[in-house]
């Protein structure tokens, strides 16, 4: 794999970061080592689109919290928030930890407990991306693909009751810890869903991917109302997600069988 550009002179000039040499970017880890860090800013690719400016105006003002903290993001100095296919972000220290289950469950209370007057955001329509469309699959609004494994997920569905609203999909991963500092929540991935969707989608990814136990994965799913059910779902959502993206293959069933047969009980 070639190695990732850094942020162009005039992205690091409209943040303020003209002094900052090619020696001074520090290729940072996870976000498909695209993202950079200069100093006490964050650099990564940014589309431009209407999630980019909403997740700007959304996190610029969010009240501070003591269970969780957001980065703050940055606006260039002519006031937008993509600069030459940049976007900037406050750095804030930390490590994410995936078999911290429970704080990032947590966590995720904390944070969708902060964003739930939202309102349904414009730009959810658009998304066709394949984890947009895994995400509608696995909530019966637009055809499966073929694949016998989401097949028997998906005849398990069964209708939930709880209200839908704006969510981070994507948390295990995401929530970055420093002792004797709030949790840190990074790379917001919205949906629009029940928040035990998201807190589903946290078991689902550490028990296939994290060492999770199946046993412990069922016994705080059935903790929530409708845990099942999300459960069942979220795990539709991530194997739609390696079906889309082409990356289904006998290694990832054998990963995530464990899981489904555990729900599917």
């Amino acid at each position: 794999m070639s190695p990732a550009l850094p942020p162009s002179r005039e992205a690091l000039d409209a943040f303020g970061l003209a002094s900052a040499h090619q020696h001074e970017l520090l290729n940072l880890p996870g976000g498909r080592g695209l993202t950079w860090r200069a100093g006490d800013t964050v650099l990564r690719p940014s589309a431009g689109d209407g999630e980019t400016v909403w997740k700007a105006h959304v996190l610029a003002q969010l009240p501070r919290s003591a269970r969780f903290r957001t980065p703050r993001p940055i606006a260039a100095r002519s006031g937008e928030w993509t600069v030459d296919g940049w976007e900037a972000w406050q750095w804030l220290p930390g490590a994410a930890d995936e078999t911290r289950v429970i704080d990032v469950l947590d966590v995720a209370d904390a944070f969708h407990s902060a964003v739930r007057r939202l309102e349904r955001p414009d730009f959810l329509d658009q998304a066709d991306d394949p984890w947009a469309r895994s995400d509608r699959i696995a909530w019966e609004e637009e055809p499966p693909p073929a694949n016998a494994t989401l097949h028997r997920l998906i005849a398990a569905f069964r209708p939930v009751s709880a209200p839908a609203q704006i969510i981070h999909g994507d948390l295990l991963g995401n929530v970055m810890f420093e002792a004797g500092e709030a949790p840190v929540v990074i790379d917001w991935a919205p949906y629009w869903r029940p928040t035990g969707f998201a807190d589903a989608i946290v078991l689902a990814d550490a028990a296939c991917w994290h060492g999770l136990e199946t046993a412990e994965m069922i016994r705080l799913a059935d903790d929530r109302d409708d845990g099942r059910q999300f459960l069942i779902r979220a795990l539709a959502f991530r194997i739609t997600t390696f079906v889309l993206l082409g990356h289904w293959d006998d290694r990832m069933q054998a990963r995530h069988d464990p899981a489904v047969e555990t729900a599917l009980v």
